[in-house]
């Protein structure tokens, strides 16, 4: 081999090594490939995955929600009808159905063109390359933020800030941004910035900049979905809407409150979710 194949062999070797450090654009996935999509960074090349196992839980599964369940369909009939409509907020107690609404719009919707791709708090910096990707399609997609809350000085805290209201660049008009978060303000709180706030002369109060900060993010959602601790009744409710789906009968599910009321008193919780897995529970060994 002469010097210069060395050279020029070692010049390739060279910009391979500097070619893998390199960020590479976003590839666009199959989009036929599922309903669902999650964004996940592999190393230093961030991709978009078709979710091929994708939670079938339908409207009608879901109960004492009805408020919530009627505004999000609202909101989500006006995006997918090409008008007007606002990105949302879901927050309230654990376990009470926000996750489970969003899944539920997704089955509702996708025969009609609804897509949604799931993205990690800590992957949101990447969020305008996902905007700019999904812009020209003719799908209508959903960006779908679970159990979102931020620390100080995230990089994905401005970034979505950015995105939802306040930056040159926006979402493009087939994309809406859902998120939950058992926190409204999305950022923990903390007895000393109570002292930033100022006080006039009449009396009035006033947020300083700190606290400020900490709500302008949640305020850039156009839409806030609040969700409450269910009570007895309502538990009980539930847990007798997931019996019947899983096919036990009237007066098992009459017999079955005792013990679902075990059941959360041992979980220390009465929520959906526990409703849910009580209901697996009970079902299972009876079927």
């Amino acid at each position: 081999m002469s010097d210069l194949e060395r050279l020029i062999s070692r010049a390739e070797a060279l910009l391979a090594r500097i070619e893998s450090v390199l960020p590479h654009p976003l590839a666009a996935p199959d989009w036929k490939a599922s309903m669902a999509f999650r964004y996940r960074n592999r190393g230093r090349v961030g991709v978009i995955e078709p979710v091929h196992h994708v939670s079938d839980i339908r409207l009608a599964n879901l109960c004492e929600v009805d408020p919530q369940k009627e505004r999000l369909l609202r909101n989500t009939e006006q995006f997918m009808n090409g008008r007007r409509a606002n990105n949302v907020l879901l927050t309230g107690a654990r376990g009470t159905g926000k996750s489970s609404l969003i899944k539920a719009c997704l089955n509702e919707f996708a025969p009609r063109g609804l897509r949604l791709i799931e993205v990690d708090k800590t992957d949101l910096i990447e969020l305008p390359d996902i905007v700019d990707l999904v812009a020209e399609r003719p799908e209508r997609f959903i960006v779908f933020c679970d159990d979102l809350s931020f620390d100080a000085g995230e990089p994905g805290f401005k970034a979505l800030k950015s995105i939802l209201d306040g930056s040159v660049a926006q979402a493009s008009e087939n994309m809406l941004i859902y998120a939950t978060s058992n926190r409204r303000h999305l950022l923990p709180e903390t007895m000393a910035e109570n002292l930033t706030y100022q006080h006039t002369a009449d009396g009035e109060v006033h947020p300083g900049e700190v606290v400020e900060e900490k709500t302008s993010l949640s305020e850039r959602f156009g839409l806030w979905i609040s969700f409450y601790p269910f009570n007895q009744e309502q538990y009980l409710a539930i847990v007798a809407q997931w019996l019947r789906s899983f096919a036990v009968g009237e007066a098992a599910i009459n017999s079955a409150r005792q013990d679902a009321l075990v059941w959360a008193l041992e979980r220390g919780s009465r929520s959906g979710r526990v409703a849910y897995q009580f209901a697996r529970d009970y079902s299972g060994r009876r079927n």
